[in-house]
């Protein structure tokens, strides 16, 4: 019997920002996750694009303020294995019935990256409230959320892909857009290079940002 995705969008309320972090050493994580945190941003989604993710998302989890996820979960296995190290939702670039599974026994929040109508409609079949667009920028943008929302009214939607302080107020000033997810406050240079005092401006300068287009 299928099961039911839980409801994202309290968490989406919450946190406006989902950062994309891709973290190379573990022994990054938790002053990564104290500086996100410094600069008014409580939540990370960290890839499992490197070996270092699970146990980087295990550091980042013990972090005071900090709300840790995990992103690029392409299968069941990760999303078991990420479930394990503490993240609290998981974040996929495209559709995973068996991340949806794992989601559903364990009432953590999933993210499907979905372009089309018949993503989004998977998605609902298991009771998502919201998904991942992506790439953003390059699927078509907001003109796409916008055409996408026709038919899909109840539908939130973050996009990931092309989202940088410049746009990020055009993406959140729709409704439509639940939160927006981006890599720039907290690139992987900045991370490998020990650059967390700039990671807090960046994240400050955006959560600032985000005061201004939502009072």
């Amino acid at each position: 019997m299928m099961g039911r995705i839980p409801d994202a969008l309290p968490f989406l309320r919450e946190n406006p920002i989902v950062p994309v972090v891709v973290i190379d050493d573990a022994g990054a994580a938790v002053a990564t996750a104290q500086a996100l945190v410094a600069g008014g941003i409580g939540c990370a989604e960290v890839t499992f694009r490197t070996d270092a993710a699970p146990e980087a998302i295990a550091a980042m989890a013990g972090v005071e303020g900090m709300t840790v996820g995990a992103g690029t979960v392409l299968n069941r296995a990760q999303a078991e294995q990420a479930a394990e190290c503490g993240a609290k939702f998981f974040v996929s670039p495209g559709w995973s019935a068996g991340v949806a599974e794992v989601a559903a026994e364990r009432n953590i929040p999933y993210l499907p990256g979905v372009q089309t109508a018949t993503e989004i409609m998977m998605a609902l079949e298991w009771g998502a409230t919201a998904v991942k667009f992506f790439p953003g920028g390059e699927a078509g943008g907001l003109p796409m959320v916008k055409a996408l929302r026709g038919p899909f009214p109840h539908t939130a939607f973050v996009p990931s892909g092309g989202v940088k302080l410049a746009n990020m107020g055009e993406w959140l000033a729709d409704p439509a857009i639940a939160s927006v997810s981006g890599s720039w406050m907290v690139g992987r240079a900045l991370i490998g290079g020990g650059e967390f005092e700039e990671i807090t401006r960046l994240s400050r300068e955006a959560s600032e940002k985000v005061k201004e287009i939502r009072r």
